[in-house]
């Protein structure tokens, strides 16, 4: 697993090539702004990131509001904690059971295949993140 830039990123997962849901190396989901629970671009999954972090999604506006809406706000810059604040279309991993919480609200934004971590499997169906992704030709 490599970033944006090539670097090996510093989680877990740096000892050996993470793998994506489709089962190919795991790609970074978004440099700017800068996501992942380690911070490294990528959507890594491990027991330290108990929020499950491992689904990118390309954010639209309904996906904001609903987050919002129901307690994490991700539209408001937070500086303190290194935290730009995200617009529609912005790339960000999100928490698996949140996008599953979108997708019965029927508000799921779609999905970069390439980018999500198999963890997110535990909490959505591979056919229901299929049929969100960007990148399935």
């Amino acid at each position: 697993m490599r970033d944006y830039e090539g670097h090996r990123p510093s989680g877990p997962d740096s000892m050996e090539d993470a793998k994506n849901i489709l089962g190919t190396e795991l790609e970074a989901c978004s440099i700017s702004p800068m996501t992942g629970f380690y911070r490294d671009g990528c959507c890594t999954a491990d027991a330290e990131d108990l929020g499950v972090h491992a689904v990118c999604a390309e954010l639209s506006a309904e996906f904001l509001e609903f987050s919002l809406v129901n307690g994490n706000d991700l539209v408001t810059p937070q500086p303190e904690v290194g935290f730009p604040g995200l617009k529609p279309g912005d790339r960000w991993c999100l928490c698996a059971p949140r996008w599953q919480e979108a997708l019965e609200a029927g508000v799921a934004p779609p999905v970069v295949l390439s980018a999500t971590h198999p963890g997110a499997l535990e909490y959505i169906s591979l056919d229901d993140l299929k049929r969100h992704a960007l990148d399935l030709n």
